[in-house]
């Protein structure tokens, strides 16, 4: 299927002197919801949103897709993203980490197409409905705070102190602490949760440090929760179509 669209591609801004790489994984296999990459969200691939969000980036010099699918490889380039290699099948299963599919990508890169980058970027496509605004404002809050990575976060939708194990028998017995019994949910403190919509960080300290998540001068970009779904469900996926329209 050829899918029509235009792109409103802004103009392109070396912010800093920083060059920026934005990676979107996107696995073919997804046992909750299938397909869920390519699914159409309104009218158009679920991928697409996150595809079009870095391209209208003020910031992001180059956007690929690191798939295993032709499918999403093919709809990918349809809607403006770079796919020049297809995911390695060891770097295709339940077992490989975001490190490894990340670094694999960098690796290409500079191997092969010779090129090279400050920060990456990663962009997960259940993320649709953030867009090049909170991408943009994300990095320019990592230089406000001189960071080496920022990770978008927001509200939780529920206090975890309403949560628990629970025994085999479903007892309730301690189910909830003594302490907070009879306080009002607003009376608690916030808290808030990763939504997995951006994730930036110094391609250097993503390498010697072997994870997105590092241990130092590491920041929280806070974005509103009505652009936090992150789709893994068939609720999420039909939530975002509700929120989109």
């Amino acid at each position: 299927m050829v899918f029509l669209f235009k792109k409103y591609i802004k103009e392109k801004i070396m912010y800093k002197n920083k060059s920026f790489l934005a990676i979107i994984p996107a696995r073919a296999g997804s046992k909750r919801l299938p397909n869920k990459n390519i699914l159409n969200l309104i009218d158009k691939p679920m991928i697409s949103y996150s595809i079009e969000a870095g391209l209208n980036s003020k910031y992001i010099d180059e956007i690929v897709v690191s798939t295993d699918s032709k499918s999403i490889a093919d709809i990918s380039e349809q809607f403006g993203a770079k796919v020049p290699f297809i995911r390695p099948f060891e770097l295709a299963t339940d077992t490989a980490t975001s490190f490894d599919v990340v670094k694999h990508t960098i690796e290409f890169y500079k191997n092969k197409l010779k090129k090279e980058f400050d920060y990456l970027i990663l962009l997960q496509p259940t993320s649709p409905l953030r867009d090049e605004e909170d991408i943009d404002e994300a990095i320019e809050f990592m230089f406000e705070k001189s960071a080496d990575s920022v990770i978008s976060i927001c509200e939780a939708e529920h206090s975890p102190l309403y949560m628990n194990i629970l025994e085999s028998d479903l007892s309730m017995k301690d189910f909830i602490p003594k302490e907070i019994e009879n306080l009002r949910s607003q009376d608690f403190e916030k808290y808030y949760r990763i939504n997995g919509a951006i994730y930036i960080v110094k391609v250097t300290k993503f390498l010697s440090e072997k994870t997105l998540f590092l241990k130092k001068n590491s920041f929280a970009f806070v974005m509103e929760r009505k652009k936090s779904i992150d789709i893994d469900e068939e609720i999420d996926f039909k939530l975002a179509e509700v929120l989109l329209k």
